[in-house]
């Protein structure tokens, strides 16, 4: 029997953008495999008590000296020291354990494999390497959202979750087609119960943080010209300084190809949807100004702003957009302020 794809569903499920684990198809949620509940027993060696016994001996005369009773004395056997739990990391002290991050290694490797990927090349083993470390950063990002929750009045109960499930095997093909899938992707029924949890929680997080998004927004018209040098950033500097058509340029030498063949045109966007130092750039520019060069990632920016408009409304498309790029800034942050050991490489 083929297996039947499942996924979350419903109003909380949109977080594909931000949340689609490495190499999952579309259906898949955020995350795959769940946390490790690891419990620990802690042994105590108890003492043993030794005895002694009167003895009296006996000699001729002169009397037997008398051999007082001797004190039983216990033997204390010290506590043995469980041996520390094995941890990938800690988020402000909150431990991720090793146990959790291999299990979701594993569980993205199992799913790689179910979907044909060769993982035994050297293309298979540099994706794995890239896994692992998106795993880690995936469940760093996500205690990160559980201890900001509390303080924006987020939760996820129980009741949400089963009837997400419930939901989920109806929507797929029922039970049996259910537990085929998990079999084959490595879950079991509590992983998916917690991948759901993270999602909902990551969901809600971000309603929360964003929940003041306008209908509409200051937006302005730009176009970019991103060369890869800062020789050619001179040279490009130049020819705008002596009034070289700035559509003209981008055509011939930026190396943005989405935007080259119109003249680097972006079109309208309001802030919040291009990095914070090209989105102050072109902010700070007035119709028919240019600014540049800005040093960024991925290369050296020229910008023109063309038209601005204080008051123009956002599609809902865009507001889909301006709420990611919030969430993901506001990530940025709960990252830069947290103080987070890595444990593994």
């Amino acid at each position: 029997m083929q297996s039947t794809r499942y996924g979350t569903s419903g109003p909380e499920a949109n977080t594909e953008a931000i949340t689609k684990p490495p190499g999952q198809p579309k259906w898949q949620p955020w995350a795959i495999g769940g946390r490790v509940v690891a419990a620990l027993a802690l042994l105590l060696v108890l003492g043993a008590c030794g005895g002694g016994e009167n003895a009296t001996a006996t000699a001729p005369p002169p009397p037997p000296p008398t051999v007082l009773p001797t004190s039983a004395v216990p033997t204390v056997v010290p506590t043995a020291t469980p041996p520390p739990v094995p941890l990938a990391a800690t988020v402000n002290s909150q431990p991720i354990l090793l146990a959790d991050y291999e299990k979701r290694v594993a569980q993205y490797e199992q799913s790689l494999l179910v979907q044909g990927f060769v993982t035994s090349t050297a293309e298979g083993q540099a994706r794995v390497a890239e896994i692992r470390q998106e795993v880690l950063d995936n469940l760093i990002d996500s205690a990160l959202i559980e201890q900001a929750a509390p303080g924006l009045g987020v939760s996820v109960n129980d009741a949400d979750l089963e009837a997400q499930i419930s939901a989920d095997i109806e929507a797929g093909g029922g039970q049996a087609a259910f537990d085929e899938w998990l079999q084959a992707t490595g879950l079991t029924y509590e992983d998916y119960k917690q991948m759901l949890r993270e999602a909902f929680l990551t969901q809600r997080v971000m309603d929360a943080v964003t929940a003041d998004i306008p209908q509409t927004a200051e937006q302005v018209h730009a176009r970019q010209i991103v060369v890869s040098s800062s020789e050619v950033a001179d040279q490009v500097l130049a020819e705008l300084q002596v009034g070289a058509d700035f559509a003209r340029l981008a055509r011939e030498k930026s190396t943005d190809l989405t935007t080259k063949d119109n003249g680097g045109d972006l079109g309208w966007f309001p802030q919040g949807l291009v990095p914070l130092a090209l989105e102050k750039l072109a902010f700070s520019l007035q119709p028919g100004e240019i600014g540049g060069p800005l040093q960024l990632d991925d290369g050296y920016h020229f910008v023109q702003v063309t038209e601005r408009d204080p008051g123009r409304e956002l599609s809902a498309e865009m507001q889909g957009q301006v709420q990611l790029a919030l969430f993901e800034r506001w990530l940025e942050e709960q990252r830069t302020k947290a103080t987070v050991e890595r444990l593994v490489q």
